[in-house]
């Protein structure tokens, strides 16, 4: 644990306020390899601060904001060792690994813990993995920047600590490490029911015209916001009654309470997760970023925007983390039966753009959707593939790490003939004759369309359609397609309205 001693050789150090660091410098802590450590806190105005790790020692003094910053080199992967910190006081991080840390970020489908996904028993008991060390943030939302990131202390992985965690966060970081064999840090940043608009920063939001929607839908939520609020607590009365006469007649009572409306201290706010709970983290160095987020920004007023408020709150993160490009890696929404005027599709195909970002990868899960859950329980393979992405951005490995993506078309008599990257051992089509394709010709009217796989092609016509232009594949929230390459990763869903 933290051991933290006052220095009493001199008098003077008895009046001077303890040396404190952030809540995610702490025992069992992952530092990443290859960059700087950041050893960051608070101190006296002027007071001077060493810091020691693996035989090195580094000092300075506390500015006049008694705000202190050190960097000492991390080396190669390993540990556990010792990190010591000096001022007026003595602060030794024990347990303290070297290896590849990587922040798991987005709503809920990132958020979702292992003890509700797949095989919880299974997959909580099989969880002692002592290199692999866990940090939940905790939910918080600012209007200003905050500098530190409350959360639950670093633990090592395993029984006790996995169940509530992020199981996309951990089954990427098991596969990571088994494959890799470094130490793994996971810096779980996931909040259910939130908009890409609050994890990116204010500044970033106003500093482009085009996005100017977005503050336009929150200016419009809060406009609205009183009368929601009336409605809310006339259904909270409803639903009250009716539960307390289903008690009275001892009759079973399961309908869910009313949803409070989003209000002007909730995390919908444009910048406000990224004010409290982005800022905060961006000070410690980090691998990489995997993200799982889109659901809350599929209806018809936010989708539109959600191409280019994606690339932005990549270039946001990327700033204020300020490591270069480093990788970002996301999740391309799974199938799920939507509201009929969602855009579901439209995102999926936003994301696919995001594509065109330096450094960053997709995982599709659009075969590991439910129907009728927005959250699916078969979380293991989505971190399966997230690691795959992982494996050859980040660190080059040769492998097939994506399924077959959409690369161009050529016209033929009555078809069109598709070329992808990322088939692998060549395309395949699962459970019979391909399905999900349509076309549309120069009155984009969209019809089911015959496909077959041709030469590592897919050529796709209908008789509908004399002389087709456009080709769409997967255009539904709950798709029946059925493309994959033989390494049996899927096809991600592709086209335009």
């Amino acid at each position: 644990m933290i051991r933290t001693v006052v220095l009493a050789c001199l008098p003077f150090c008895l009046a001077q306020a303890a040396v404190t660091l952030p809540t995610l410098l702490a025992d069992h802590m992952v530092i990443q390899r290859g960059v700087p450590v950041h050893i960051w806190g608070k101190a006296d105005p002027g007071e001077v601060v060493s810091a020691s790790f693996r035989g090195e020692t580094k000092a300075g003094a506390a500015d006049a904001l008694g705000q202190f910053h050190l960097y000492l080199f991390s080396g190669a992967a390993g540990g556990p060792f010792e990190l010591t910190v000096r001022g007026a006081n003595e602060i030794v991080l024990t347990d303290v690994l070297v290896g590849d840390v990587w922040v798991a970020a987005g709503q809920s489908n990132m958020e979702w813990p292992v003890r509700w996904a797949s095989r919880p028993e299974a997959e909580i008991a099989a969880s002692k993995h002592p290199r692999i060390r866990l940090f939940r943030a905790m939910h918080r939302v600012s209007e200003f920047a905050f500098d530190d990131l409350w959360g639950q202390p670093w633990t090592s992985c395993g029984p006790e600590s996995v169940a509530d965690f992020s199981a996309v966060g951990y089954h990427f970081g098991r596969s990571l490490q088994e494959r890799l064999d470094v130490p793994i840090g996971l810096i779980q940043m996931a909040w259910g029911g939130t908009p890409i608009d609050s994890w990116t920063s204010y500044s970033a939001i106003t500093g482009d015209a085009a996005l100017m929607p977005a503050l336009a839908e929150w200016a419009k939520m809060m406009r609205n916001h009183p009368a929601a609020l009336l409605r809310y607590q006339q259904e909270c009365r409803k639903w009250e009654a009716a539960a307390a006469r289903a008690k009275a007649a001892r009759q079973p009572f399961a309908d869910p309470p009313p949803i409070k409306p989003v209000g002007p201290e909730g995390p919908w706010k444009p910048g406000a997760i990224f004010n409290a709970m982005v800022l905060p983290a961006a000070a410690y160095p980090i691998r990489g970023v995997i993200w799982y987020q889109g659901e809350s920004n599929t209806s018809a007023e936010r989708a539109p925007l959600y191409g280019r408020l994606f690339r932005t709150m990549i270039d946001d993160w990327r700033r204020v983390w300020n490591q270069g490009d480093f990788p970002f890696l996301f999740v391309q929404l799974a199938g799920f039966t939507a509201a009929p005027d969602s855009w579901w599709p439209e995102l999926r195909e936003a994301q696919r753009q995001a594509l065109s970002v330096a450094n960053t990868g997709m995982a599709v899960a659009v075969d590991l959707g439910e129907r009728d859950s927005i959250h699916p329980k078969n979380k293991r393979e989505v971190g399966r593939r997230l690691s795959l992405v992982a494996r050859a951005v980040v660190s080059g490995e040769q492998l097939v790490y994506s399924g077959p993506l959409f690369r161009r078309t050529t016209r033929e008599d009555g078809a069109l003939r598709l070329w992808f990257d990322h088939t692998g051992g060549g395309l395949v089509a699962r459970g019979g004759a391909l399905r999900g394709f349509e076309v549309a010709g120069g009155d984009q009217r969209w019809e089911t369309a015959t496909a077959r796989i041709e030469d590592g092609t897919v050529v796709v016509s209908s008789p509908a359609v004399g002389a087709p232009l456009y080709v769409r594949y997967g255009w539904a929230d709950f798709p029946d397609c059925n493309l994959y390459n033989a390494e049996g990763l899927p096809a991600a869903p592709f086209g335009l309205r």
